[in-house]
């Protein structure tokens, strides 16, 4: 008979170890889970999306938008700033993506977007969580196959990749796009899973 932790008693009350068991019967192990939140910076509308990666799998979390009122920027920041604690206190990310300014026309928005990025950083930094960040050029090469996609294209491909049932608004779309290159390490369509599929005009088929 057994006792307890797979020991063998005999009649004597002795007890002895068991063999373990073979290669083959062992199970086989369970890649480790990784949470990303990935982030949209915008003054206006600063998209999120959750992700987790399991291995070279990626499973939907969460998504959404933060929008900001009309007000001075300070408050606006402020906004940005909070809400997205609140989104990592909610679903607990592991780490953050974010995608980088790229230099506007209009030196304003530019400046006020790379202060609504700033405040998207430091929610990941308060939370203690590290950052990657890319840029939309890397973002779109990684999920869509070209650097030059337009916003249609990345919510499609997002869609498809991790099998939403419905079409996430531009903004959340490309803050899980973003979170996705990071999951890769922005190494593009080579390192997704995507068996099955073929690119074909910058897109999945």
């Amino acid at each position: 008979m057994k006792g307890e932790g797979g020991r063998e008693k005999g009649n004597s009350g002795a007890e002895g170890f068991t063999l373990p068991p073979s290669p083959l019967t062992l199970r086989k192990e369970v890649p480790s889970s990784i949470r990303i939140l990935g982030i949209d910076p915008g003054l206006r509308i600063t998209g999120f999306g959750v992700l987790d990666k399991e291995g070279q799998h990626l499973h939907y979390v969460a998504s959404g938008c933060i929008k900001t009122p009309d007000g001075e920027l300070p408050e606006r920041l402020k906004v940005i700033l909070n809400s997205l604690g609140e989104v990592i206190a909610q679903h607990q990310p592991q780490q953050v993506a974010v995608e980088k300014v790229f230099v506007n026309v209009n030196p304003q928005s530019t400046l006020l977007l790379g202060q609504a990025r700033g405040a998207a950083i430091c929610a990941a930094v308060l939370a203690n969580l590290p950052v990657g960040e890319y840029t939309a050029l890397q973002v779109k090469q990684a999920v869509v196959g070209n650097g030059h996609a337009d916003k249609e294209q990345v919510q499609a491909m997002v869609q498809r990749l991790l099998k939403l049932s419905g079409t996430p608004s531009p903004d959340a779309a490309d803050a899980l796009a973003c979170a996705i290159c990071h999951a890769h390490g922005g190494m593009g369509l080579g390192a997704l899973a995507t068996k099955g599929f073929r690119v074909k005009g910058g897109r999945l088929v």
